[in-house]
């Protein structure tokens, strides 16, 4: 026997509701969007890591600019973008979230060859300074070391071009060794030690600084890392380089993320070396400029998202394709039984016009009682083939069939009489 049409509008949503679910057994990620940093080695490395997650991975990285005017990281918190690059130097910014650190970023201090000043102070009295652009990150930590090292008052004056006969240099970046030893605009130079590396944890310069600003951490620049630039090993000071994310970033997402940053690592670093950062379960605890991001923590102590938690974006998405479904199926009966009843009405019609045909036609009932039986053979048919429904309606029509012929044929015995 034929399967009624609800019956078949039921399974039609089973079968979609069936199929949202196995869609919904691999994690997806709608595009993420880096915005591109400013550093030219940071978008070179940002660059490689889209270049890396693309080759096999359900990510897909996009960089994108940042509105004129506006930094990577007021961009983030503006809501443009998913991702970006930011120092851990930086002031803390509530909306904003550490996913992960990538690389060391290191203050590198170059000073006129022949000169042998015996600290920062004597480094910068009176001299011509640059330290990048207004408002950039390296300007930042010169002024923060010339207040800690109390040598704000000595008289130098920042200038924003490196080529106007500058005395010292600021450079605050990766370790690149092919990048500075090409740089023509650095003849002349070499690089500054604060300290001795023997001294690091002795209570000198540097001990001093990392304790006023326990971000930083010493840093020890090799001798001859840069050729003639490194005569002699430099102590500095670094920082890490985060991988930012707005707060509001799916935690589950965040935490996968977290995965493929340390996937891709051994490529990015199997390139550049001396980009290297240790990760182990201490990172959570680490003193980061912004707070760890729920996902990040999460991975750190092994805690998966739930089910529910991993795939709640597509439970919703599958929620209201059901709810869709079921009210369209809904629908379609309704209709389907407005049609039923339409073609019963057209019965009932049929039934009282031969009736009343029959009172004014004096060959007889016979003609009309037979048209009558001929119409109920065809709602029986039409019932079998499913054009019309068993219910009240049908029942009514047959009561209303089989009363009139009835009516009909007891009127006729009585004319007969």
């Amino acid at each position: 026997m034929p399967v009624s049409c609800g019956r078949r509008l039921w399974t039609l949503a089973s079968v979609l509701a069936a199929a949202g679910l196995l869609a919904a057994c691999e994690p997806t990620y709608e595009s993420i969007e880096i915005l591109e940093p400013t550093g030219v080695l940071d978008r070179q490395i940002a660059a490689r890591i889209v270049e890396l997650v693309q080759e096999d991975s359900p990510f897909e990285f996009n960089l994108i600019e940042a509105p004129d005017g506006m930094s990577p990281l007021d961009a983030l918190e503006a809501g443009y973008g998913d991702l970006a690059f930011a120092s851990n130097s930086q002031r803390y910014r509530p909306d904003v979230s550490t996913v992960i650190p990538l690389y060391p970023t290191v203050l590198h201090i170059l000073v006129r060859e022949g000169e042998h000043p015996e600290d920062l102070g004597a480094v910068m009295a009176g001299k011509r300074v640059y330290a990048g652009a207004k408002g950039s990150v390296t300007r930042e930590i010169v002024r923060e070391l010339a207040e800690e090292l109390d040598f704000a008052d000595s008289g130098f004056t920042l200038t924003e071009d490196l080529q106007d006969h500058v005395d010292v240099i600021f450079v605050y970046a990766p370790i690149d060794r092919s990048r500075v030893r090409g740089d023509a605009r650095l003849g002349g130079f070499r690089l500054f030690s604060i300290g001795r590396p023997e001294d690091i944890g002795m209570g000198g310069a540097v001990d001093r600084a990392t304790l006023l600003d326990p971000r930083l951490r010493p840093f020890v620049i090799p001798e001859g890392t840069y050729d003639a630039l490194t005569p002699e090993p430099a102590v500095s000071v670094a920082v890490e380089k985060l991988l930012v994310a707005r707060n509001d970033l799916d935690a589950a997402l965040v935490h996968d993320l977290f995965g493929e940053v340390l996937r891709i690592r051994p490529a990015l670093f199997g390139e550049r070396p001396e980009l290297f950062y240790p990760i182990d379960e201490t990172l959570s605890s680490s003193n980061f400029a912004f707070s760890m991001h729920p996902g990040s923590v999460a991975y750190l102590n092994r805690d998966e998202p739930s089910f529910i938690e991993r795939y709640s974006g597509v439970a919703e998405v599958l929620v209201t394709l059901l709810v869709g479904a079921v009210s369209g199926a809904w629908a379609l009966l309704r209709i389907f039984r407005i049609r039923r009843k339409n073609r019963v009405d057209h019965f009932y019609l049929e039934v009282l016009r031969l009736r009343d045909a029959a009172a004014i036609d004096t060959t007889g009932p016979g003609d009309t009682i037979k048209a009558i039986r001929e119409l109920r053979d065809k709602a029986y048919a039409q019932l079998v083939d499913e054009q019309l429904a068993a219910d009240e309606s049908f029942r009514i029509f047959i009561e209303l069939a089989n009363n009139t012929i009835a009516d009909l044929e007891q009127q006729f015995a009585e004319a007969t009489r």
